[in-house]
């Protein structure tokens, strides 16, 4: 009998146990705060990516299908296959945008790394007021390629800005007609994107430079390495990151410019200075052209993703091999 009272009792604590656990575990999952902390964050992000999704993927989506159609002034879905990419090859328009963004782009890029590099490796040396110089060559970047075009203008026009100071100090002879000049205009993008953006690169060159060990420096100066060739065997080669970093970047600065044409040149005279963008606008938008003008911008996006994949690769590369 005293056996029995005994196992009805372990019983009923084991079952009392096994409740108690149960709810518990169920109030644990139902609790507010942890179902707070779970969902609020994806809450808060579900309508940037609902947006980013339907306005971004989707347009490039949209536009790609545009490209395979007779779209005109309004679109249409009369697929034509590859006819519209056939004709922007053949288009004259297309053929000196697409040269101009090779000189544009080439020399905006060769040249921005370049002084960008120099002005870093002065800045490096501690010297003074270096604070007030790094801000000065800044500054551009803190403005909108609109200001910096229409002020590039300004300077240029050959009635108002530089020529004409020129000529007021004496210099008659001199000329610098360049803004109307079809040969020349394309290089006025290159003179005020250079100096709008070269400051950026000096700022991503600099942070470079001071995140060199100094040790290994330090060790290749005793080993009499002179300071030249410090920098060509030492500091710079640790700077690849940061040259295929600016080079993406200037990249894709040069291939959406847009507002900067539009300001300085309005890509005249005549259309010399059209780049894909504004072919793109102008084809689409004043022309009536929707699919030619969609067919541009797929081009335009595969060069884009010509030149993002390869970084995008190398960059997950590096971090799963770390």
């Amino acid at each position: 009998m005293k056996t029995n009272v005994t196992s009805d009792v372990a019983a009923a604590l084991s079952t009392e146990g096994v409740l108690a656990d149960s709810s518990a575990q169920g109030s644990r999952s139902v609790n507010p705060l942890d179902l707070i902390q779970r969902w609020l964050p994806k809450l808060v992000l579900a309508p940037t990516v609902i947006m980013t999704l339907l306005f971004i993927y989707g347009y490039v989506i949209w536009t790609g299908v545009l490209s395979l159609t007779k779209s005109r002034f309004l679109p249409n879905y009369n697929f034509v296959g590859f006819a519209q990419y056939e004709k922007l090859l053949d288009n004259d328009r297309w053929s000196v945008a697409s040269l101009n963004i090779l000189i544009f782009g080439g020399l905006f890029i060769l040249i921005c790394l370049l002084i960008g590099v120099v002005m870093a490796i002065l800045l490096d040396q501690k010297i003074r007021a270096e604070g007030s110089i790094r801000t000065v060559f800044l500054y551009p970047m803190a403005l909108s390629f609109i200001v910096t075009g229409t002020a590039w203008k300004w300077i240029l026009n050959p009635g108002l800005g530089l020529e004409k100071l020129v000529h007021d100090f004496g210099y008659e002879s001199f000329q610098f007609d360049w803004l109307v000049d079809p040969d020349m205009a394309i290089y006025t993008l290159v003179i005020a994107a250079v100096w709008q953006s070269s400051g950026f690169v000096m700022a991503l060159f600099l942070a470079g430079l001071r995140g060199v060990d100094s040790s290994i420096v330090k060790a290749a100066q005793l080993d009499g390495a002179s300071m030249p060739m410090i920098y060509r065997r030492i500091i710079l080669p640790h700077l690849r990151p940061v040259f295929f970093s600016a080079f993406i970047i200037l990249s894709h600065i040069a291939i959406k410019s847009f507002d900067l044409v539009m300001a300085l040149t309005g890509g005249g005279p005549g259309y010399a200075t059209d780049l894909p963008a504004t072919f793109m606008y102008v084809t689409t938008f004043s022309r009536g052209q929707i699919g030619l003008g969609s067919a541009s911008a797929m081009m335009m996006l595969g060069v884009v993703l010509a030149i993002l994949i390869p970084y995008l690769y190398s960059e997950l590369r590096g971090k799963n091999n770390v």
